[in-house]
């Protein structure tokens, strides 16, 4: 085929000039420079690329919890869990709560995926978490074995004492990759029951009935965290040595033990009526000189980060109970 000349003329068919060679000290001295980039990209590039981090931790059952990496999505059984969670800044990572999880405002926000009552294992499921976090003794054994079943990594909470909270945040914060959120709140927990213990633990003590339910009349013993929080006060619990956590007592056994404190936890009136039953026996102690406590709700219950304020106020009537013998 025959090449016009609009061809020949045309700028791509022309060849292009040949540049000239850089002087030989110009090249080395381009290529002195250029050497130290090339050995770093070319030391980067053959280097081992870093894997996300591998977290573990045991429960308080002993179980060692391993994450292939921290976790992204959590359900959280138990409504002190979540608290512990949004307190070391792990909030965002729920997907799922149970009913009660109420604090703080962004809680009532989470999916419910049942109650103590039951869980709705399937919703579970379907929220896909890449770890569970429950409570021993407030979720049923029979449930908690059901989740477990779901093959999906589980963590458990067993607080009995106040020094075993802030070690329930810090490992929560391990396998939530919110290490120190959870070490300042650990250490936060710690400062303010050290106030607490310094300031009323040596002072005398007084006999403490701690009223968890009326129907049927129910309190704790020396393994529950309450009856450590009366330690802090400077209070003897009266039923420590019942063995059971959460024992059943009748009134017979209340008056016997003569409490110089009455005390429930509670939202008001309804919680200051379960202790109006108390009134009917005016030789009682408490009942004398007038030591019925409404404490303010949940704060000593839940074993979260805002327990410390709870003991405060157990602290605050203990003492109000001690200056009126």
């Amino acid at each position: 085929m025959a090449v016009t000349a609009r061809a020949l003329a045309s700028p791509s068919s022309r060849p292009r000039p040949l540049r000239a060679p850089l002087p030989a000290r110009q090249l080395l001295t381009t290529l002195h420079r250029a050497l130290p980039a090339a050995l770093a990209l070319l030391a980067s590039l053959s280097a081992p690329q870093p894997a996300v981090a591998q977290v573990s931790v045991k429960d308080d059952l002993g179980h060692t919890i391993t994450l292939a990496q921290p976790a992204r999505r959590v359900v959280s059984l138990a409504p002190h869990l979540t608290e512990d969670l949004f307190a070391i800044g792990a909030g965002p990572l729920l997907v799922g709560a149970v009913s009660y999880s109420d604090y703080p405002a962004e809680a009532l926000k989470l999916p419910r995926v049942g109650g103590y009552n039951g869980f709705d294992l399937e919703r579970i499921r379907a929220l896909k978490p890449d770890l569970i976090v429950a409570w021993e003794t407030g979720n049923p054994a029979r449930q908690l074995a059901q989740v477990e079943a779901l093959g999906i990594p589980l963590f458990r909470d067993n607080s009995r004492t106040l020094d075993d909270v802030p070690k329930a945040l810090v490992r929560l914060g391990t396998l939530a990759g919110h290490e120190a959120d959870a070490a300042a709140a650990a250490r936060r927990f710690g400062e303010h029951i050290a106030r607490l213990e310094s300031q009323y633990a040596a002072r005398p003590p007084v006999r403490v009935f701690y009223q968890i339910w009326d129907r049927p009349l129910m309190t704790v013993n020396k393994q529950q965290i309450i009856s450590d929080a009366m330690r802090v006060c400077g209070a003897v619990n009266v039923f420590a040595e019942l063995p059971t956590l959460t024992p059943t007592v009748d009134d017979e056994a209340v008056l016997v033990a003569n409490p110089e404190l009455i005390a429930t936890g509670g939202d008001g009136t309804n919680s200051a009526k379960s202790l109006d039953r108390w009134r009917r026996w005016p030789r009682l102690a408490a009942v004398r000189t007038g030591q019925l406590a409404v404490l303010p709700p949940d704060l000593l219950v839940r074993m979260g980060p805002r327990l410390p304020l709870g003991v405060e106020h157990l602290c605050q009537a203990v003492d109000r109970a001690r200056q009126a013998r």
